[in-house]
C-alpha cells in the first residue's frame, strides 16, 4: 500500500485548467504540499498550473507510482487498463457513477475490478475523496482548497471513511476549528478493491498513527477486521452506519430477531476490543482523547477528582460518572490538608472540589494551581476533571501550568469549558496545543474519561483466539448423526437431543403420544411436571397456548393432556418434562450472520426476551474467556450476581454453554439458528428447558 501513501510521482488523469472542476482542484492541492513529481494528463492541454500536461498515461515519464482519476465513469476501465500497461501500481478513482447509482454503474465497477484481478493493479475507490496526510502535507483529493487557509493541524489520529463527502466535510470542520490534530484521512468510497482492512493494516504499522477511527457502512471481511484490531495495541474507534432492522418480526427464532439493528456487529467490535461511537463528533472526541493520552494503559483505574467553580456542575458530573464506570476519588488526608490552605475556614474540602469560595478568597489562578497540584499528587486519583470558564467572573486559568502538573504526575487531565464564544475558542485551541482534551458538554467529557480509563484490554499476540478449523468436528459428527436426514425447523424434542449431545444441560423429559404414556412419564419423574404440545412449525408455544405448567397431580396431568390434545386437534405428540424451579430465566442461541458467519448470543430470557432486549453477541468459535466477557456485557449483572436473595448464576457454566453453541454451529454448516429460551437457573446452574434448531434445506 506504500505507493498510495508515499508515491514518488502522481499522474492526474482528467486534469483541467478550469479552477472550479475537480481535475484542477486535485492538481492545485498537490502543488501546495506534495513534493514528488506531478503529471497532469489531458490531451486537450499542454500545461496546467505550471506543469507539463501529457496526452495519455502512456506518455507520462518516470517515476510514477500513483494515478488519480477524475474522468467520466465510462472512461475509467480503459484508463485503468492503460495504467496497468504503464506499470503504475496504484489507481485512486475519485470519479462517481458506479455501484452507488444502480445496475449500469455496477457493471462498470465490475469491469474495473476484473481488470485489477487480471493485472494485479490496486484500485482505491471509486466514488471517494482520496487521501489527506496532514503530517506530510499531502492532499490527494478534490477536497476544497480552503483546507489550506487555516493550515493542516497535524496529529496522531488517522481516520478511514466509507463516505466521500463525509470525509471532506468532516476534515474541514476539524481542521478549521483547530481543536484536533490529524495524521491521515482516507476516504475509500465503494471499496471495489482496496478496503478498510487494507488501510487498517497499513495504519497499524504507520509510525505517524497512534489512534485509528473509522466510519463504515459495511464490512468486506469483518473477521479479518477483528483479527487486525486484536493484533495491535493501537486504540481503534468505529462508527458503524446502516444499522437497520432486517425483518425481525418475521424471524423464526428469538435469536434471529434479537440480532437486528447492528447488535451482532456491536458484539463483534466489543469482542475485538474496538471502541464503538454513536455519532460523528463522538467518534472524533474518542479518537482525540485516546490520541492525547496514548501512554495511559487500559483499565488502570477509574477514580476521578472533579475540580469545579460551581457545586451544581460537580453534582451533574458525579451523576453522569456513575453511568460510565467512573467513581469519585476518595481524597487522602494530605490532599485535603493541602486544599484547606486555599479554602475558607468554614468550608471543609471534599470531592467534587468546589473551588468558588477559595477563588473569592485567593483568586482563580492560585486556587486552580494549588488544587491541580494537590489532587495530582494523590495516589487515589486516576484522572482529573477540571471545570473552567472563559470570558468573565475572574476565573482565569493557567492551562500550560495545569498541563505540566498533570503530565508530571502521569494523570490525564480533562476540561469542561463554558463562557464567551471567542474566549472559549481560544481556550480550545490552547488546550489542543498543550495536549488537554476539552469539551463543551459535561456528558461528553465524562464519556471520554470513561473510554480512556475503562477501555478493554486487548491480547496483542493473537487474532481471534480460536479458529473454526480447530473445532473437533469428527467427534461432533459422530454424536449428531441424527441430523443427517433432517432439514428445516426441528421440533423441541429433537432440538434438545442435539443440545444434549453437545454437553449442554437440558431438562429431563419424555416424548409421549397418549395419556397412558404421559402417566408413565409422571411415574418416572414425579411431580411437579410441565406438559407441552409439539406442533410442526410452531416455535413460540406460549403464544399458541401449548404449555401447561405446575402440574402437581395425576388429575392435573390428565386435564392438561386432554386440554393440549383439544388445542392441537389430536395432531402431534406431547412432551412431559420435570418442572425446573428457578426465578432467573436467560436465553442463549446461535445465528449464522451474512457478514460475520457463526455467532453466539446470550441475554435475559423468558417471555420478556425481545421486549427487554438485554443481549450480547460474539463471533464463534469462542474461548471460555471470550464467553465470560460476553456475559459481562449484559445489563442485568445485578440479577446474575444474586439480586435480593436470588442464587447467583454460575457464569462459568453459562459460558461453557455459549462455547458449545459456537462449536456446534461451526462444525455443522447446515445449522442456521439455535434458540434456547428459556435457560432456567436452578441452584445457580443453567438448564435448557426449551430449544429450537433450524437447519438449511441442503
Amino acid at each position: 500500500m506504500k505507493f498510495f501513501f508515499e508515491p514518488r510521482g502522481i499522474a492526474v488523469v482528467g486534469a483541467t485548467p478550469s479552477k472550479e472542476k475537480g481535475g484542477h482542484i486535485i492538481v492545485s492541492n498537490l502543488k501546495k504540499g506534495y513534493q514528488g513529481e506531478i503529471f497532469p494528463v489531458n490531451p486537450r492541454y499542454e500545461e496546467i498550473e505550471g506543469f507539463t500536461c501529457y496526452p495519455s498515461v502512456a506518455d507520462v515519464p518516470d517515476p510514477v507510482d500513483l494515478a488519480i482519476l477524475f474522468v467520466a465513469a465510462h472512461l475509467v476501465p480503459p484508463v485503468i487498463e492503460a495504467c496497468a500497461k504503464r506499470k503504475i501500481p496504484g489507481v485512486m478513482i475519485q470519479s462517481a457513477g458506479f455501484s452507488e447509482i444502480g445496475t449500469q454503474g455496477e457493471k462498470l465497477q465490475q469491469r474495473a475490478k476484473q481488470i485489477a484481478d487480471r493485472t494485479g493493479i490496486r484500485l482505491w475507490g471509486p466514488n471517494c475523496m482520496g487521501l489527506v496526510d496532514a503530517r506530510r502535507r499531502f492532499v490527494f483529493s478534490t477536497v476544497t482548497p480552503s483546507i489550506w487557509d487555516t493550515g493542516l493541524t497535524s496529529g496522531n489520529v488517522s481516520l478511514i471513511a466509507q463516505s466521500g463527502m463525509l470525509a471532506g466535510a468532516f476534515l474541514i470542520d476539524l481542521m478549521s476549528h483547530g481543536t484536533m490534530g490529524i495524521s491521515k484521512v482516507c476516504s475509500i468510497g465503494n471499496k471495489m478493491d482496496v478496503d478498510e482492512n487494507d488501510i487498517l493494516e497499513y495504519l497499524i504499522d504507520d509510525p505517524d498513527t497512534t489512534v485509528i477511527g473509522l466510519y463504515l457502512e459495511s464490512f468486506v471481511d469483518c473477521r479479518r477486521f477483528m483479527n487486525l484490531a486484536r493484533g495491535t495495541a493501537k486504540p481503534i474507534v468505529i462508527l458503524n452506519g446502516g444499522k437497520t432492522a432486517r425483518g425481525a418480526a418475521a424471524a423464526l427464532s428469538h435469536t434471529a430477531s434479537l440480532s437486528a439493528n447492528g447488535v451482532i456487529v456491536s458484539g463483534a467490535m466489543a469482542q475485538a476490543g474496538i471502541v464503538e461511537a454513536g455519532d460523528f463528533y463522538q467518534l472524533s472526541d474518542y479518537c482525540k482523547t485516546l490520541g492525547l493520552y496514548p501512554e495511559i494503559l487500559p483499565q488502570r483505574g477509574n477514580r476521578v477528582a472533579v475540580l469545579t467553580y460551581t457545586g451544581a456542575a460537580g453534582i451533574v458530573s458525579t451523576d453522569i460518572m456513575d453511568k460510565h464506570g467512573l467513581v469519585l476519588s476518595e481524597l487522602d488526608a494530605t490532599t485535603l490538608n493541602e486544599l484547606k490552605t486555599i479554602f475558607p475556614e468554614w468550608m471543609p474540602p471534599s470531592n467534587p472540589v468546589d473551588m468558588w469560595p477559595g477563588i473569592i478568597l485567593n483568586g482563580s489562578k492560585k486556587v486552580y494551581g494549588k488544587a491541580i497540584e494537590a489532587v495530582c499528587a494523590d495516589p487515589g486519583v486516576d484522572a482529573v476533571f477540571a471545570h473552567c470558564f472563559a470570558g468573565g467572573f475572574s476565573l482565569e486559568t493557567d492551562l500550560e501550568m495545569m498541563a505540566k502538573t498533570a503530565g508530571k504526575a502521569d494523570k490525564p487531565l480533562f476540561c469542561w469549558i463554558s463562557g464567551e464564544r471567542e474566549q472559549v475558542h481560544e481556550f480550545q485551541v490552547s488546550a489542543q496545543r498543550f495536549g488537554i482534551p476539552v469539551f463543551r458538554e459535561i456528558v461528553r467529557a465524562v464519556e471520554c474519561i470513561g473510554i480512556l480509563l475503562n477501555r478493554p484490554l486487548v491480547d496483542e499476540a493473537n487474532g481471534l483466539a480460536r479458529s473454526a478449523e480447530k473445532i473437533p468436528k469428527a467427534s461432533t459428527e459422530t454424536r449428531l448423526r441424527m441430523l443427517e436426514s433432517e432439514k428445516g425447523q426441528l421440533d423441541e424434542y429433537l432440538s434438545k437431543k442435539v443440545l444434549a449431545a453437545c454437553d449442554i444441560p437440558v431438562v429431563e423429559e419424555r416424548r409421549v403420544s397418549s395419556l397412558d404414556e404421559a402417566l408413565q412419564a409422571a411415574n418416572h419423574f414425579g411431580f411437579p411436571l410441565v406438559a407441552k404440545g409439539i406442533v410442526q412449525g410452531v416455535s413460540h408455544k406460549t403464544e399458541s397456548n401449548l404449555i401447561r405448567l405446575g402440574i402437581s397431580s395425576i388429575e392435573g396431568l390428565e386435564s392438561a393432556v386432554k386440554d393440549l390434545q383439544r388445542t392441537m386437534q389430536v395432531q402431534g405428540d406431547m412432551l412431559i418434562q420435570k418442572q425446573v424451579e428457578g426465578k432467573i430465566e436467560l436465553t442463549a442461541g446461535f445465528v449464522r450472520d451474512p457478514q460475520l458467519g457463526p455467532c453466539v448470543m446470550c441475554g435475559l430470557g423468558g417471555i420478556f426476551a425481545e421486549a427487554l432486549n438485554d443481549t450480547a453477541f460474539g463471533v464463534a468459535p469462542l474461548t471460555l474467556e471470550e464467553a465470560l466477557k460476553m456475559i459481562s456485557r449484559l445489563q442485568c449483572q445485578r440479577i446474575l450476581d444474586g439480586y435480593r436473595g436470588l442464587a447467583p448464576v454460575d457464569k462459568t457454566a453459562l459460558a461453557r454453554i455459549l462455547v458449545s453453541l459456537g462449536d456446534l454451529g461451526c462444525a455443522w454448516h447446515r445449522i442456521q439458528e439455535i434458540d434456547i429460551n428459556p435457560l432456567i437457573i436452578h441452584n445457580g446452574l443453567p438448564i435448557a428447558v426449551d430449544g429450537l434448531v433450524l437447519l438449511s434445506e441442503t
